[in-house]
């Protein structure tokens, strides 16, 4: 997806990536995402995602900064390097972020 400038995205039921080989990391970290689409439903998941990310923006965040301040993208960026968090992460996690 080099026009969305991204390295990997989910987009339920799909993760999609730039590499034909990528890292476990960012699998994980992408499949972190689908989990928080499956517990919202997919249309509320990105309806909540793009108002948080419009709120960072509106707070004066440039867009690297209110992007990685999402709820979503904290959850799956602290917890993407521990390949075992989706099988110990509880219902709505993203919430403590």
């Amino acid at each position: 997806m080099p026009y969305l400038q991204v390295a990997g995205m989910a987009l339920f039921p799909f993760i999609l990536v730039q590499k034909s080989n990528p890292s476990k990391i960012l699998v994980n970290h992408e499949r972190i995402h689908l989990r928080q689409q499956i517990e919202l439903g997919i249309v509320f998941f990105y309806i909540w995602y793009l108002i948080h990310y419009c709120m960072n923006r509106l707070k004066g965040m440039p867009h690297n900064r209110a992007y990685h301040q999402i709820i979503f993208e904290r959850e799956a960026y602290q917890e993407d390097g521990n390949l075992q968090y989706l099988t110990k992460r509880k219902w709505l996690a993203f919430l403590r972020y």
